[in-house]
């Protein structure tokens, strides 16, 4: 049984949601992560003298790769012609954190939820 939810069917199958009938609209979807990591590896952070280079950047562009892969990631997301993706990062120094903020955005049928906290 559904109970309600949007994604089984009546019997509980998993489904993925028809939107065909919804026009399509502007959509954005805001969704925020924190990462605590040690002392000498937020010094390192900040400083970008890590081996692997800036971490930072690399998070950026795989936090975008990862919005527009979603439905590869995610069942029963729908595949969407992203807008935009913006993924920001602040860091926190008193207790060696990086908090992480990612938007998305589409012109569709659907929302971009998934997008974003797969981004973040």
């Amino acid at each position: 049984m559904s109970r309600g939810f949007t994604h089984f069917d009546e019997t509980g199958a998993a489904r993925m949601v028809d939107v065909g009938a919804k026009s399509p609209t502007e959509r954005r979807a805001v969704a925020a992560a924190s990462v605590w990591v040690g002392a000498e590896t937020f010094r390192r952070i900040v400083d970008r003298s890590l081996e692997k280079g800036d971490v930072l950047g690399v998070a950026r562009i795989a936090g975008i790769m990862a919005a527009k892969r979603t439905p590869d990631l995610i069942p029963l997301c729908h595949p969407l012609a992203i807008t935009s993706v913006k993924v920001e990062f602040d860091l926190v120094e008193e207790d060696h954190r990086v908090d992480i903020r990612a938007e998305v955005k589409v012109t569709g049928r659907t929302g971009v939820e998934m997008e974003a906290l797969t981004a973040a």
